[in-house]
């Protein structure tokens, strides 16, 4: 493995590592803030970071390209996270980090129809074992009565959004426009998407009060997760290629519940351990047969 090749897993993982423990941040800040709220300081202050990193303004780029970037921006900004962060109110962050993983599946099953990429038995049987893994995290839910479905299916809702932002973002890339201006533009069509739900939901608060673990929770999921780690993931892409880099998400449902037993004292039983060994087990079988091509 040479230098570059290093750098690109470095990366990643760092990337996942921060993506992974998003949900715990996330959970802490509703504690004081609504969903809309978070979301929209998250994406403001990621939107800023990214002007600071490329100070070079991206020019309309007609009526076509602009409806993929809005369309992003609302199915992978706006409604990805507003649903995720929804879910949160109601589930564990382990059941929703985990949900959430389930994203690579609903992706490939829309490359199939949309890129009219052949789905094989290997990925359907990796599909089955999550489902199964899914399935015992929600009876360790109920098992310590404290399962909601509501956060539960707006998790897998997220997941379904991400795919749909996945697919368009696959299309976005063949504009020939720099990665960080492509992020720039996507995250300010999803501020604006959120505008009319933050008027609805908005509650003045006076923000010289914000605690320090409110600031650092918002520089973390704003500076960190947004701006730094979409930048690096994009720079993984490029090392390392798609299937590699892809590979690295599997880690994420690991982070989160641990995290999530360290930090919010979640209880994790031996079904959820279970769960979680079958999710990650399946993901992994679907993922390195659906594709094997470096992209």
């Amino acid at each position: 493995m040479d230098k570059k090749e290093s750098t690109g897993h470095i990366l990643a993982l760092v990337t996942i590592f921060i993506w992974g423990t998003t949900f715990i941040s996330t959970k802490i800040l509703l504690n004081n803030f609504s969903p809309i709220e978070i979301l929209f300081t998250r994406f403001l202050l990621g939107f800023l970071a990214l002007w600071a990193i490329y100070p070079h303004a991206l020019k309309f780029c007609g009526r076509y390209q602009e409806i993929y970037f809005a369309l992003a921006g609302l199915s992978g900004v706006t409604l990805y996270f507003l649903f995720e962060n929804i879910a949160l109110c109601f589930s564990y962050a382990s059941n929703v980090g985990i949900i959430m993983s389930t994203s690579p599946f609903f992706t490939a099953v829309l490359a199939s129809f949309v890129l009219k990429e052949r789905l094989k038995k290997r990925f359907m049987f990796g599909f089955l074992l999550a489902m199964i893994g899914i399935g015992l995290i929600n009876f360790n839910g109920i098992s310590i009565l404290k399962l909601n479905p509501i956060g539960d299916f707006l998790a897998l809702s997220a997941s379904f959004l991400w795919a749909v932002y996945s697919i368009l973002m696959k299309k976005i890339g063949s504009f020939g426009i720099p990665t960080v201006q492509v992020t720039r533009r996507t995250f300010l069509y999803g501020l604006l998407f959120m505008l009319p739900v933050m008027l609805i939901d908005f509650h003045p608060k006076d923000y010289k009060l914000l605690g320090a673990i409110d600031i650092f929770n918002f520089v973390y999921l704003g500076f960190g997760a947004s701006a730094i780690c979409f930048s690096s993931w994009n720079k993984a892409l490029k090392i390392l290629g798609a299937v590699k880099v892809n590979g690295y998400i599997y880690a994420i449902p690991v982070i989160t519940v641990i995290t999530s037993s360290l930090i919010l004292r979640e209880n994790i039983t031996y079904l959820a351990w279970a769960g979680m060994a079958f999710a990650i087990l399946g993901l992994f079988i679907s993922e390195h047969d659906f594709s094997t091509k470096k992209i």
